[in-house]
Parts: C-alpha cells; structure tokens; sequence
C-alpha cells in the first residue's frame, strides 16, 4: 500500500533520532554533561554565595560538612573493597608486581615534571614576601625520626585504627595483603573473593547515592572557601597566588592532555576531557583527593581503563601521587629561602627541593586541610624554624582546591598510562 502523497509520515522518537543525528548528538551532550553541568552552576552560586556573605559563609559550612562527612564514611569500605577485590581477582600475580612497578615509576616521573615546572616558575618570578629578608639562616636536612614517620605512615597498632582515613595508606597496603591472600588460596578463597567483588559494587552503589546531594554540599563547601578565605587573595600572598594557578592549570590542561595522548593518542585525549570534568569539580570543591576516589573510579571505566588497574592505581595514588602538591612545595620551599634571605639555586638545591616536594606529597591524608602535614615535613626537615610553619600553611590554604585538582586528575591519567603499558598501543580499542 502506497502512502499518499500530501499525508504525513509519523516517526517514532527513536526513528526521529536515527534520522536526525544532530539532535542525536545534542541529547547524548546533554545526557554525558548534565550532571557536570550541575557541579559547575553549584559551585558558581556557592562562590556568588561567598562573596556576599564573607565572613559570615561559615553558616552554610555544615551542608558541605554533610556531604564530605558521608563521602569519608563510605570511602574506606570502598577503598578497601576494591583494592581487595581487584588484587583477588588476579589470578596472574606477575601481572599485578608489573602494576605496581609501572604505577611507582609513573608516579615519581610525573611527580619530577610538575616540580620541574615550578622551579622554573620560580626563578622566572621569585615568590618574596616583603622587601626584605627577615633573617639569614642556614638549615639543615633532619634525618631524626625518619623511620618512625615511615612505620606509623605504613601501618597501625590496632585493626580499628585503620577504619580511619587518616590512616588511608596503612588501609591500602591491608588491602594489597587481603587481596593477595584471598588469590593464593585458590579455590577455598573463591568464596570470599566474590564476596569481595559484590561488597565492591554495594560500595559504589552507596557513593552514587551519596553523589546525588554533590550539588548542595560541593556548593555550599566552595561557598565556606570562597567567604572565608577569598579576601587572602588581595593579601601579601598575591604573588605566590598569581604565580601558582596559571602554573597548576599550565599542567593540568596541557600536561595531562599530553599524557592522555601518550596513553591512547587523540582518541584518549577526548575520552579523558569528556569524562574527567566531575571528577575535577569534585576535587575542587571539596578539596579533597580522597572524596574525589569514586567520581574517579567511576571516570576510569568510563574512559576504559581496566578496572585491575584503575583499581589500584587510583586509590594508591590518591595517597602517595600529588602532582599539584608537588608544584606547591617547590613554591613553598623557594618562598621560604627567598624569606630568610637565602639562594634558592644549584643543582644540590633544586634536586633536593625536588625529592623534599615529593615525599611531603607521599606524606599528606588526601583530606582538606591535609596540606599541613606536607608543610610540617618541609620545616622539620629544611630545619626551619617554628614561625616558618604558619607562612607557608597560608600558602597551602590560598593553592589547596587547584592543588587537589590537579592530585585526583593526576591519578586518572596515570591509570591510563599504566594501561597504555600493559594493554598494548590498542589498548583503548580493545576494551571497547
């Protein structure tokens, strides 16, 4: 039967869109971006918020307050779940030792780049508060206590204190133990490794729950930040700040879309950006690496990456990866000698200030504020005085939520770079 010729052809919606792939495109925009989108208005009428209320921000605190307190509850079953389950799924241990290898080596020549970058930033535009030195003064590397501080950082006294995120690397390196004795047991441990693996997706089925009041509490958080901290930023600490963000975004933008590309060449390069945005919201409005883990894991499987991997190298480098912070401590550490009239030049200088910026990364929580610990480290070792401490802590307050960002992201594009090695140059397609 023919149709004729002045009537109208229906279409299903679904016929509407094979026919019309523009608005095919368009929906599929909305649908991948909708809820970034969301973080983004969030955390600008939180920072609108901030700067009309100021000081008084502090009263919409508790809902950001909310949201990270049940961020850090459900993070530790999480990291421990799929760390656990991802070690226990592996069942080709070489595999997992090459993981390891790969994920250390990547973490310590990113780490280097970033500090590199800011030692050049540094001597192109020195950090100096006041116009002149406030005492001469000739510190010393502390070794004391050294191995103390990698005990209590590595484990804990009592298994209950390692349900506490301020012990988060102790947990990981649990959870490394479990996984690995849940796959030496073979066939007895099967059981308990697909209890693992369905504890594992509760746990991300929680954190999507949890995810759902993001909005409110990452734009009341950013709305506390900006209120409270922002007129710092017209302070004495304009130059450190001037300095460090187009620097941190210099390598965020540019250095993590050239790791992209050397992970999966362009096709990686637009997967990560499309799918790295909540991520990098998450991070800079909550400022913290650890509640960024979920959104994190989540991108990872969006962008590919094998979840043996992802797994492992996001959680582990939520702790001991800071590439922003990194960027940070060099320009704490200049700032610093720059103060007490010191040269901050030299190869034994700069390389030492490079290995100090890293390790004060390894040292810090992942949680906000957890920057203080780094900055504790690089006055205890450097010698500094104890009024150095309260200098550089400002610092760390006015770069923390670019920092942080720059941390999550680091640790995505370092799984991709994992997998770029152990999948092969086709990774990417292959998993597709």
């Amino acid at each position: 039967m023919r149709t004729p010729r002045n009537a109208r052809v229906t279409q299903t919606p679904k016929e509407h869109l094979v026919n019309n792939p523009a608005k095919k495109a368009n929906l599929n925009v909305l649908k991948n971006y909708s809820f970034s989108i969301l973080l983004i208005v969030s955390i600008a009428i939180g920072a609108l918020i901030g700067i009309y209320l100021r000081q008084d921000a502090v009263r919409v605190k508790p809902l950001g307050d909310l949201f990270l307190n049940l961020l850090f509850t459900a993070v530790i079953p999480l990291v421990f779940f799929s760390i656990s389950s991802a070690v226990a799924g592996m069942t080709d241990l070489k595999r997992l030792g090459k993981i390891m290898f790969w994920m250390v080596l990547i973490f310590i020549v990113t780490g280097v780049l970033s500090s590199a970058l800011m030692v050049v930033g540094v001597k192109m535009f020195p950090p100096v508060i006041g116009a002149n030195p406030a005492l001469n003064f000739v510190p010393e590397i502390s070794q004391s206590g050294t191995a103390d501080k990698i005990v209590r950082a590595l484990s804990v006294p009592d298994f209950a204190d390692l349900l506490n995120k301020k012990n988060m690397l102790a947990l990981i390196l649990f959870s490394i133990l479990v996984g690995l004795a849940t796959s030496s047991a073979g066939e007895k441990g099967k059981p308990f490794a697909n209890f693992l693996a369905s504890a594992n997706e509760v746990a991300m089925k929680v954190i999507s729950y949890i995810m759902l009041y993001a909005p409110i509490g990452i734009g009341a958080y950013f709305a506390y930040l900006v209120g409270v901290f922002g007129p710092e930023l017209l302070g004495s600490y304009l130059r450190v700040v001037a300095l460090y963000y187009p620097l941190s975004l210099l390598y965020f933008f540019i250095g993590y879309t050239l790791y992209a590309y050397l992970a999966a060449g362009f096709a990686g390069v637009k997967i990560f950006w499309a799918r790295i945005i909540t991520p990098s919201l998450t991070a800079l409005g909550t400022g913290s690496s650890i509640a960024t883990i979920p959104t994190n894991l989540k991108a990872a499987d969006e962008i590919g990456v094998p979840r043996d991997i992802s797994q492992i190298v996001i959680p582990i480098g939520t702790m001991i990866h800071k590439d922003g912070t990194s960027l940070a401590a060099i320009l704490k550490i200049a700032l610093l000698f720059s103060f007490f009239g010191m040269d901050f030049s030299g190869p034994a200088t700069i390389a030492t200030a490079i290995g100090v910026g890293l390790l004060s990364g390894m040292v810090m929580s992942g949680i906000p504020g957890g920057a203080f610990l780094g900055e504790l480290l690089i006055v205890t070792l450097y010698g500094f005085p104890v009024a150095a401490l309260p200098m550089i802590s400002m610092v760390g307050t006015l770069v923390d939520m670019p920092a942080t960002m720059v941390n999550a992201v680091g640790d995505n594009v370092s799984s991709m770079l994992v997998a770029r090695i152990m999948g092969g140059k086709h990774w990417l397609s292959k998993h597709k």
